[in-house]
């Protein structure tokens, strides 16, 4: 089916598809942790709910405690690809 577009058009076809599937899956999950069951059982697969505790590090008041050439010692540089998708409209 996506065999005869070229790479861009494929990626963005691809990429909208994705984003469905995304927000359906969040919208199963939902219900999922709304339904206040520990464990779903399917036929195909079993889903366990659990909670856990999530420890998250302040950069910004980190910074505020380290001189500048503190943070250039820790801080790691790294090359990032990244694509951007624009869709076409037609005229």
């Amino acid at each position: 089916m996506l065999d005869n577009l070229c790479p861009a058009d494929k990626y963005a076809t691809l990429r909208a598809r994705i984003d469905e599937l995304e927000a359906e899956l969040k919208t199963v999950r939902d219900d999922i942790i709304a339904s206040g069951a520990d464990t779903v059982t399917g036929e195909f697969a079993d889903i366990k709910v659990t909670l856990s505790e999530r420890a998250t590090f302040d950069q910004t008041l980190a910074k505020s405690y380290l001189t500048a050439e503190q943070i250039a010692a820790c801080t790691k540089k790294s090359v990032v690809t990244t694509l951007r998708v624009k869709a076409k409209t037609a005229e």
